[in-house]
């Protein structure tokens, strides 16, 4: 259980791990309700150091810090103000995008970027510098972070804003900087809680690349679903999924009496001992070839909750879990435009191994966003995941790593939990500032975690 900053010296350590339960380290756990109560964490942290937690959505070691302590955020939950009419919210870091969502909709606003999951906190969305199915249009988090307050190791709390270092260096800096507090955000207007939802079948890589790259204007969301167990002529087949925020007339009559409800569905939770092998070739080679099959070859302004088109496993509590003990790997890279080779490489290796990967996705990445270890680029990005238990799964991992850095692009530290670290610098040009930096506001390395020393950050 956390403890309160006046328990530090009494309490123990406690088995800490990321979504993909792949790497536990033990951690004294610590949850503040107050700024006061997070400095005085920090202060009295003790030489292995601390980093901020959110809701542990981070898939590898980032949230994690082996014998140091690790604040739980989420104690820290206000959602301090609102500007219903200008579009801008002010709240702590331990307030959840779900929470946000929760508050906001019934206004007229949504979060201007969402991932594949809400279960997140505002202050984890920063330090990852989180992307959605918007990047092309919107960009990633920090893009609409308008201010940050900022914990530092020397105790003060300090004010930050685009276009600093500072900014620079915290958004997508994994919470190595400071402990984010509280953040204020720019939101984007909806009229209602629907998404107007285009879908389609690719029947190849290249054919999905193809239509993503003409069709994508016209959409602010996009992202493919893509088969990676499929091989020959149909290797990286996928189905494309596009949408937009429903305007008021396109609902039902019955929906237009409440046009900004927000009420998620939930089925059972995964039980805790879940057999392994459920996630094996076979498995998911079926559900695969139903999942495609199933899709529709061309369907036009379907009406979607958001739920079910933004985060369709929220609805399965710790879904995780289906994985079995060993936990999963989730692996996400980007290559650029022009490097759609790369891309193909990757994809072809994935199918020719037959890892078993029932969620992968892949979209488009527009411009990138100044923060010096903030994962997107201009280009196409790939996320996968696998059970970590898979036989040779490290070497094979390391050989797409290698694939993935020839070709310019990176891997996202936020599902990172086995990079090798002589790749780091060159898939992030902006290591070396932000190793500086670092070196200058935290000369004691007061803020560490388990990713940090595992790639010397």
């Amino acid at each position: 259980m956390p403890v309160t900053p006046a328990d530090l010296d009494d309490d123990l350590p406690v088995p800490v791990t990321g979504w993909g339960r792949t790497a536990p380290s033990a951690a004294l756990l610590v949850r503040p309700r107050t700024h006061e109560e997070a400095a005085a964490a920090v202060h009295h942290c003790g030489s292995r150091g601390a980093i901020a937690r959110g809701l542990g959505r981070a898939y590898g070691d980032a949230a994690q810090n082996a014998g140091g302590a690790v604040l739980d955020m989420t104690g820290l939950d206000r959602i301090r103000t609102i500007d219903a009419e200008g579009g801008v919210v002010v709240c702590d870091a331990g307030v959840s995008l779900h929470r946000l969502m929760e508050v906001l909709l019934p206004l007229g606003w949504f979060v201007p970027v969402t991932p594949g999951t809400r279960y997140v906190t505002v202050g984890g969305a920063v330090c990852a510098d989180i992307h959605g199915k918007n990047h092309h249009v919107s960009g990633s988090f920090s893009r609409h972070v308008l201010s940050l307050e900022l914990l530092t190791a020397d105790g003060e709390v300090r004010t930050v804003v685009p276009g600093t270092e500072l900014f620079d260096a915290t958004t997508g800096g994994m919470g190595l900087t400071g402990v984010v507090l509280s953040a204020t955000l720019r939101l984007h207007p909806v009229r209602t809680s629907l998404m107007s939802v285009d879908t389609e079948r690719a029947t190849d890589l290249d054919d999905l690349m193809a239509r993503l790259t003409t069709g994508d204007g016209r959409y602010r969301y996009s992202v493919a679903w893509i088969d990676l167990l499929a091989r020959g002529a149909a290797t990286g087949r996928a189905v494309l999924t596009r949408g937009e925020h429903a305007p008021l007339d396109a609902l039902p009559p019955r929906a237009r009496r409440r046009p900004l409800e927000f009420r998620p569905r939930q089925l059972p939770p995964v039980p805790g001992v879940v057999p392994g092998g459920l996630l094996g070739r076979a498995s998911v080679s079926v559900f695969n070839e139903l999942w495609y099959r199933r899709a529709p070859r061309a369907r036009r302004e379907q009406l979607q909750s958001i739920p079910a088109f933004f985060h369709p496993l929220d609805g399965v509590p710790h879904w995780n879990r289906v994985y079995g003990r060993g936990g999963f790997v989730q692996y996400q890279f980007v290559v650029g435009h022009g490097r759609e080779e790369a891309l193909r490489e990757v994809v072809r290796r994935v199918a020719r191994r037959q890892c078993p990967s029932f969620l992968a996705v892949l979209k488009r990445f527009g411009e990138g966003d100044p923060g010096w270890l903030s994962f997107p680029m201009p280009g196409w990005t790939l996320a996968l995941d696998v059970p970590a238990g898979l036989p040779g799964l490290g070497p094979f991992l390391d050989g797409l790593d290698q694939v993935v850095a020839d070709a310019g692009g990176r891997v996202y530290l936020a599902k990172d939990s086995r990079l090798r670290p002589e790749l780091l610098a060159v898939m992030y040009p902006g290591l070396d500032r932000f190793r500086a930096l670092r070196a200058r506001i935290d000369p004691r390395g007061v803020f560490v975690s388990d990713l940090s020393r595992r790639l010397s950050l």
